[in-house]
C-alpha cells in the first residue's frame, strides 16, 4: 500500500544511525511551520484549479501528517494507526445519520456533537479549541461564531456596521504607537465581525482583494519608466487598469 510505503520511507530517513541528518533533528515544532505552508499550497492549487499540482500538494501534506507521527510514535505517544483510527472513529460519530441510527443530520448535528465533546475536556467556554495557529483573520471569524452560538452577537448587519465607524474614530482620536496598534486590531475584528454577519469568508474576500490589487499593479508596472512617474500618473495607469479588468469580467 502507498501509506505504508511512505511510513516505511520515513522511518528510515528518521533512523538514528543511518537516516537522513536533516530529517533526524527535527522536532514537532520546526515541523509545525512546513504543515500550515503545505497546507496554504494544497489551497493554492485548488484556487489555481490545477489538479495536477493538487495532487503533489496533497501528497506534501500527507508526508506532514506521517512525518508528525513518526515522532510521536518514536516518543511513545502515539501511531500514524492511532491518527487514522481516531479520525475514522470521530467521522462515525459524528455522522450518527449516516452510521448510527439517528434520522436527520446537518452541520447543525455536527456542531452540537462536537460542542458536547468539548464540554467533556477541562476547557468548558465556548471558545475551547480554537486553534491559535490558525490565520487571525480566520481565528477572529471563528471565534465570533462560536461566541454567537451562546446568543452574543448583534441580531442583524446595522451593529457591526456601526461598530466599523466606532472603531474607525477610535483609531483616528489615537496618537501614540501602542494604541493604534491595539485600536486598529479591533477595527479589523470589527470588519471580520461585518463579513460574518454577510455570510463572507474574510480570508477569502482578502485573498480576492489581495488577487485583484497583484494583477493590477503587474499590468501598470509594465508601463516604461514607471517607477520615475508621479503618483497622480500612477493613479491614472491604476485607473485604466481597474476599467479594463472590470470591461474583461463584465
Amino acid at each position: 500500500m502507498p501509506l505504508e510505503r511512505l511510513r516505511k520511507i520515513m522511518r528510515r530517513l528518521r533512523d538514528p544511525v543511518s537516516g537522513c541528518e536533516w530529517d533526524t533533528v527535527q522536532t514537532f515544532e520546526t515541523i509545525a511551520p512546513y504543515t500550515i505552508e503545505e497546507a496554504y499550497e494544497v489551497a493554492d492549487a485548488i484556487a489555481r484549479d490545477d489538479m495536477d499540482a493538487l495532487a503533489d500538494e496533497l501528497g506534501d501534506l500527507q508526508l506532514q501528517v506521517v512525518f508528525h507521527s513518526q515522532m510521536a510514535e518514536e516518543a511513545g505517544q502515539f501511531t500514524l494507526d492511532d491518527v487514522i483510527g481516531g479520525i475514522c472513529d470521530k467521522m462515525e460519530r459524528r455522522h450518527p445519520h449516516i452510521f448510527g441510527d439517528v434520522q436527520h443530520g446537518g452541520h447543525h448535528l455536527w456542531e452540537e456533537i462536537k460542542a458536547a465533546e468539548r464540554q467533556k475536556g477541562s476547557d468548558d467556554s465556548a471558545l475551547a479549541g480554537v486553534a491559535l495557529a490558525l490565520p487571525a483573520l480566520e481565528r477572529a471569524a471563528k471565534l465570533q461564531r462560536r461566541a454567537a452560538r451562546v446568543g452574543f452577537d448583534w441580531p442583524d448587519v446595522s451593529g457591526p456596521r456601526a461598530k466599523i465607524d466606532e472603531e474607525l474614530a477610535e483609531l483616528e482620536a489615537e496618537t501614540e504607537h501602542p494604541r493604534m496598534l491595539e485600536e486598529l486590531g479591533d477595527l479589523l475584528f470589527a470588519v471580520v465581525n461585518l463579513a460574518r454577519h454577510l455570510n463572507i469568508e474574510p480570508e477569502a474576500a482578502l485573498r480576492e482583494a489581495n488577487r485583484k490589487f497583484e494583477h493590477r499593479f503587474r499590468a501598470i508596472e509594465k508601463t516604461p519608466g514607471f517607477a520615475e512617474l508621479s503618483l497622480e500618473e500612477k493613479e491614472e495607469l491604476w485607473a485604466a487598469a481597474k476599467k479594463a479588468q472590470a470591461d474583461s469580467i463584465a
